[in-house]
């Protein structure tokens, strides 16, 4: 069986999902929207009402591969989660940046259907939010963790069947690009950036661009960012002509997370070939943005600038597995 890519993967029954920053666009929309913040009050997470039952046996050293052993007839009552390691770090919470390790295992068969170990030895790039099963596994869990989740039939797709996760809190990322420093490009907006890495976009005195422009403005050292891949970012959106800002996920107060195929044409050629660890900047003529229609606060024919901080990558390839 091959499951959803592990990006939309979503804890999907409403009445247990709580209050969560989204992590990005729906796939159809063409830009992330970062229009919703992750809950500033006590953490919580969807996965915490009950306890996984004491006959699963999970087996294995933290961040390494693992063996679980599933009772026979058992069948998840619900979403639960257990806390078989506690770390000594700090807590994760919505919005924050990991380096995870997670093995799906269908409940009923014990057949593994994704092991990141494999496809992520050192760990994979993970967005917490209660939204989604691998953030969920892990919010309100400290550094150094290690849970297992279950997951009833249903939840993640029409027709799924029960799950099991386990997962490991290897360690906290930035939530903001840390690659090296690049010199400013002649003719490109000015960028400068308040203390939390929040960026303000001066435009140049010079015409609208006629074809897309990206430049870094820090170079990261991290995995290549690919076609199709899962992205995990900060931006900030601003109209060209005016500088107003249409969209930021640093006003959100959480990082977002698309797919590099499901953005505006100049956002893709802004993210596809760069490394995790960077910071582009980009401008785009109306024709690699919104066009003639527009969208929203975004009027038609709005040529665009966008700055953008890389932070994680879920590979396509990887994910399809």
């Amino acid at each position: 069986m091959r499951i959803r890519p592990i990006a939309s993967l979503s804890v999907a029954a409403a009445a247990v999902l709580l209050l969560a920053g989204c992590t990005g666009s729906s796939p159809d929309s063409p830009t992330p929207d970062a229009s919703a913040s992750a809950d500033a009050g006590t953490c919580q997470s969807a996965l915490s009402q009950g306890k996984v039952s004491s006959d699963v046996q999970v087996t294995g050293d933290f961040q390494g591969k693992v063996a679980v052993t599933i009772p026979d007839g058992y069948t998840p009552a619900g979403l639960e989660r257990t806390t078989l390691v506690d770390g000594s770090g700090q807590q994760v919470r919505a919005g924050d940046v990991l380096k995870a390790n997670f093995t799906l295992v269908d409940a009923a068969t014990g057949e593994v259907q994704l092991e990141t170990q494999t496809t992520a030895p050192e760990g994979m790039d993970t967005l917490i939010s209660s939204q989604q099963i691998f953030g969920a596994a892990l919010e309100c869990a400290t550094i150094g963790s290690r849970t297992v989740s279950a997951f009833p039939a249903g939840v993640l797709g029409e027709g799924s069947p029960a799950f099991l996760l386990v997962a490991d809190a290897i360690e906290e990322l930035p939530t903001r690009a840390t690659g090296t420093e690049v010199a400013p490009a002649e003719g490109m907006p000015t960028v400068t950036f308040d203390d939390t890495g929040a960026p303000t976009i001066t435009m140049p005195d010079a015409p609208a661009p006629t074809e897309t422009r990206v430049v870094n403005l820090r170079q990261g050292d991290g995995d290549v960012v690919n076609s199709g891949d899962q992205v995990i970012v900060q931006y900030t959106g601003a109209l060209y002509d005016d500088g107003t800002v249409f969209d930021s996920s640093w006003t959100s107060g959480t990082p977002a997370q698309f797919a590099t195929t499901g953005v505006v044409p100049g956002f893709q050629k802004a993210l596809e070939g760069q490394t995790v660890g960077s910071q582009v900047l980009v401008v785009m003529p109306a024709s690699d943005g919104y066009g003639e229609s527009g969208q929203g606060s975004i009027p038609a024919n709005a040529p665009l600038v966008f700055v953008i901080d890389i932070l994680g990558v879920q590979h396509a390839e990887a994910a399809a597995q």
